[in-house]
């Protein structure tokens, strides 16, 4: 059967193409007579013999090709790429098995790998940070607590620091907030410094001023400072006399003041004097140590030294502060100094009162006889005007209430009126008011009749 097939083959009918290719596809179909039974026993085995050699053939190129894809992953390239991908690339985010073998699920049942959430049902356990981890950060590690850590002032900044504190406190008078600035601060050892800080910048201000300083003291001995540091800062000022002199001459004075309310006020132990008695060299010290005995030994009892510095500004009752404006209209009119009314006037610290001074000065004039004080006084409120020491809104307003008791006050002077009128007509010209002020000058009309029996004709 065989040399038969091989002579059909090789026979002078056949082609060319069928000696080169003894087993092609063409031999292997089979013509409708020999699928209906025409084969015979020999042409049949050939047949079988045939599709098994192919199938081995088919079986060496599939393992051929597995072998290739592993030598190029030995040689340091990307194996199991997609055959039919172009240029041979890879799909990286493919998670099946690139090697053509396994059923093409995730591996590790999808617990491998970065960014995946492992497999289900499992339960991770609390891990120890490892120190030697590049990524440990030891704030993150249990119960971090964090403090505020403020840096101790230096001495060169204390000053800077402390002179704003107190000058604010001059204008509002509140000890807490002083405190609740200084719990801000870390003064450190400094803190003693904070009070004879104080003392001097009170030394080159008003009377109110210490009169500040010495509550403020008072209120900060005992919760932020102890007399032994109180002790300490005034001990200082003491040796620190001789350059305070320079710009405050009766420092020596005031100091002694201070020292005298701070141990009535308890801010200084009773030994404090003692402690200097045959020990200073210094003779401004001597004088403030002398004057503070001579205020505590006047004190029996040790009454509470109130009134050391005077009662400053809005402090003082109302009554008192008129008393205190007759009393400097008073001395003006008998002297005619005009500069020391003005420093009295300053030193009563009630700008906010000025216009009770604007009431009694044109009270006076109303009140007084002849010409004098009328001139007197518009020299003295014109110098008030001109300095700014008097604003416009305490001259109007001094003015205005003469205007609304004029009334009252032509019962005792009738010839209120009159005498209001010309005033205001000078002060005017001396441009000390405005003329709306001057227009609102209440004027009493004189009504003259002809006689009785006209009937009430006004005389024109």
């Amino acid at each position: 059967a065989k040399l038969g097939t091989l002579e059909r083959r090789f026979a002078p009918g056949g082609t060319v193409a069928e000696a080169n290719h003894p087993y092609s596809d063409d031999d292997d179909s089979l013509n409708e007579a020999e699928v209906n039974g025409n084969w015979t026993p020999q042409e049949k085995a050939l047949h079988e013999a045939r599709l098994k050699a192919k199938a081995k053939r088919r079986l060496r190129k599939s393992s051929s090709r597995n072998s290739t894809s592993e030598s190029f992953s030995e040689s340091g390239e990307v194996a199991g790429g997609d055959p039919h991908s172009p240029k041979g690339k890879v799909n990286t985010n493919d998670r099946k098995s690139r090697t053509g073998k396994g059923r093409g699920l995730p591996k590790k049942g999808g617990a491998g790998g970065k960014g995946v959430w492992g497999a289900a049902g499992m339960v991770y356990e609390d891990e120890e940070p490892d120190i030697h981890d590049p990524n440990y950060d030891e704030s993150y590690q249990g119960d971090t607590v964090y403090e505020t850590v403020v840096p101790e002032i230096d001495e060169k900044e204390l000053e800077k620091m402390v002179n704003p504190i107190v000058q604010e406190y001059f204008e509002h008078g509140d000890t807490k907030e002083v405190q609740m600035l200084l719990k801000e601060l870390n003064l450190g050892q400094h803190k003693y410094e904070f009070s004879s800080l104080a003392v001097s910048l009170s030394l080159e201000g008003k009377a109110s001023h210490r009169e500040l300083t010495s509550r403020l003291l008072s209120d900060l001995s005992g919760k932020m400072l102890s007399q032994s540091e109180m002790g300490r800062a005034f001990d200082k000022m003491l040796k620190e006399l001789p350059d305070l002199i320079l710009d405050t001459p009766d420092a020596p004075q005031m100091l002694g003041q201070f020292i005298a309310r701070a141990i009535a006020d308890h801010v200084l132990p009773m030994s404090f004097l003692d402690c200097y008695k045959g020990k200073v060299d210094c003779e401004h010290a001597r004088v403030a140590l002398d004057r503070a005995a001579v205020l505590l030994s006047m004190k029996r009892e040790m009454v509470r030294l109130d009134n050391v510095w005077g009662v400053g500004g809005g402090l003082r009752p109302v009554k008192h502060l008129i008393k205190e404006m007759n009393l400097l209209l008073k001395e003006y009119l008998i002297s005619g100094d005009v500069s020391e009314a003005e420093h009295c006037l300053r030193d009563l610290e009630v700008p906010h009162f000025h216009h009770e001074l604007v009431y009694e000065a044109v009270v006076m004039v109303l009140e007084s006889k002849g010409d004098t004080a009328t001139s007197m006084m518009m020299k003295l409120l014109q110098s008030f005007w001109k300095t700014g020491l008097i604003t416009v809104d305490q001259m109007n307003r001094g003015f205005q209430r003469v205007y609304d008791e004029l009334p009252e006050i032509s019962l005792d002077v009738p010839h209120a009126h009159s005498i209001m009128e010309t005033f205001v007509d000078l002060c005017y010209q001396e441009s000390v008011i405005t003329k709306q002020l001057r227009d609102a000058c209440p004027s009493r009309g004189r009504k003259r009749f002809v006689s009785e029996g006209d009937g009430g004709m006004i005389k024109t």
